[in-house]
């Protein structure tokens, strides 16, 4: 199997920062997209960015100029830096991993268990 782990979130004020970190671990052959998804309270989960095996990285408009997405490839990890806190970027955080286990099997989707991050106002 293929875990993920999160770890950073936490309390903070509107204006701070916060870096999430994200490492897969188990048997992995690959990892292609990897990435960041977040589910407010009362709210669907939504796509916070992704970025590619290349560190092509992509972005919710509601996040753009604030967060920055990076990886590891040699350590499986990505993270999330997070500036500029709103008190509406509070939500559960959840990793998210594109890849697969063996060369000949298909690519999977695997997700953490997700963090909770609290901006208050």
């Amino acid at each position: 199997q293929v875990q993920l782990v999160e770890s950073g979130g936490g309390l903070v004020q509107a204006g701070g920062s916060l870096r999430l970190s994200c490492a897969a671990s188990g048997t992995i052959f690959s990892i292609n997209d990897m990435g960041w998804y977040r589910q407010a309270p009362g709210k669907q989960r939504e796509l916070v960015g992704v970025i590619t095996s290349g560190n092509l990285a992509n972005y919710a408009d509601s996040v753009k100029g604030r967060f920055t997405i990076s990886r590891d490839n040699a350590k499986n990890t990505v993270y999330l830096q997070m500036n500029s806190l709103k008190p509406e970027d509070t939500a559960v955080y959840y990793c998210y991993a594109a890849g697969r286990r063996f060369s000949w099997s298909r690519d999977m989707d695997y997700w953490g268990k997700g963090t909770l991050v609290t901006v208050s106002s």
